[in-house]
């Protein structure tokens, strides 16, 4: 399984958080990775691209793997910081 995805990754929960709420609110996910995200991937709208298991660090992954396609995660923690991440495409 391959999983496509964008983040916002931020170094705060509490925006986080906020900026889950404002996503399943319907605000425009690539123009708050735009805004807010600390990430290199924050110029292309927070898009990683496709990556297969073992690519990413294990909360991130599981998180994908929890998520349906169009779905956004709750606050994922890793050791870089809060993610709010956004499954995009899954293929075999």
């Amino acid at each position: 399984m391959e999983w496509k995805a964008s983040h916002i990754l931020v170094k705060d929960r509490a925006l986080a958080q906020d900026l889950v709420r404002k996503v399943k609110q319907g605000a425009d996910f690539g123009s708050l990775a735009r805004e807010f995200s600390t990430c290199p991937s924050k110029s292309s709208g927070g898009d990683l691209g496709w990556f297969g298991p073992g690519k990413m660090v294990a909360p991130f992954e599981s998180a994908c793997k929890g998520l349906g396609v169009g779905s956004v995660s709750d606050v994922v923690q890793t050791q870089f910081g809060y993610h709010v991440i956004k499954v995009t495409g899954k293929r075999d």
